[in-house]
């Protein structure tokens, strides 16, 4: 196994520096599942690691939580033109626009979260991490003894690393359940209709509305704690490793080192990784 990491090192070693960007060789890996790298010299590589559909998905849905957060905070305690100061149903004017942007805005969040959930089986290597696998939560403890500061045997890794995608997975889930209970709060009162029956199955599971309200708004605040976390994370990765991870977000791009690209494909993908095909020549 060492022989085999030294003549990947090697080969990447050989790669052609003048930055063409090329596909590694990963035999029997599917072609979509195999990463493409660019040589920077210096014993530095471009990784494209977020692909187009990430990245919209990432600021569609960055966009839909803060509407979302703010509308409904609106919804559950109008701070500007109080309702009762309003002619009218609740349909007109301000809170009326308000509930409209909300509800078109959690249509919007409902198929952003499907098309991540299809990109999660089509995407790249990065697009997803198995949960179920030992070495993700062995990965994910060491990661954890890291940001604590304890010893550790953290690894580097070029997407997510996994106590971030476990929160990633964790976010999917708190996603899930605002748009079911939000569904639910937006066709209660029409029980006896197609939209209404299709959620009415939750009286069942949470018990009465209030309680789903009451979910609805707990996993809210649990999103914006994530956001919170999630941005504080980014911007200390970003000077911590100069990886570029914020740049990544709109390029799809981070540069990394060489070795950790080797190491971490030929522990993941299980399987012989050579160089981009330019270091053949």
């Amino acid at each position: 196994m060492a022989y085999e990491l030294e003549a990947q090192k090697r080969a990447y070693r050989r790669a052609d520096e003048g930055g063409e960007r090329r596909r590694v060789a990963a035999p029997g890996v599917p072609d979509h599942r195999r990463p493409v790298v660019q040589n920077l010299g210096d014993g530095y590589v471009r990784v494209y690691v977020w692909e187009l559909p990430v990245r919209v998905w990432h600021w569609i849905n960055a966009f839909s939580i803060f509407t979302l957060f703010v509308t409904g905070v609106y919804i559950g305690n109008p701070f500007v033109f109080p309702v009762p100061l309003i002619p009218g149903e609740a349909a007109n004017f301000f809170m009326g626009w308000v509930r409209i942007v909300h509800f078109i805005t959690g249509f919007v969040f409902a198929v952003a979260w499907v098309g991540r959930l299809y990109w999660l089986i089509w995407g790249n290597r990065y697009a997803a991490e198995n949960p179920f696998s030992k070495e993700f939560w062995l990965g994910m403890w060491e990661t954890f003894k890291f940001y604590l500061f304890l010893p550790n045997r953290k690894r580097h890794y070029v997407g997510h690393n996994p106590l971030a995608m476990f929160s990633y997975y964790a976010l999917g889930v708190m996603s899930l359940i605002m748009v079911l209970t939000g569904f639910f709060m937006l066709f209660e009162p029409q029980l006896d209709t197609t939209w209404g029956k299709l959620v009415s199955w939750q009286f069942k599971v949470f018990g009465d509305a209030f309680t789903i309200r009451s979910i609805h708004h707990v996993v809210a605040w649990l999103i914006m704690i994530f956001v919170m976390v999630h941005v504080y994370m980014a911007i200390r990765d970003d000077f911590m490793e100069r990886s570029g991870t914020l740049s990544s977000i709109f390029t799809g791009w981070k540069t990394v080192p060489k070795e950790a690209v080797v190491e971490e494909l030929g522990r993941k993908l299980d399987v012989p990784v050579e160089a981009p095909e330019a270091s053949r020549n």
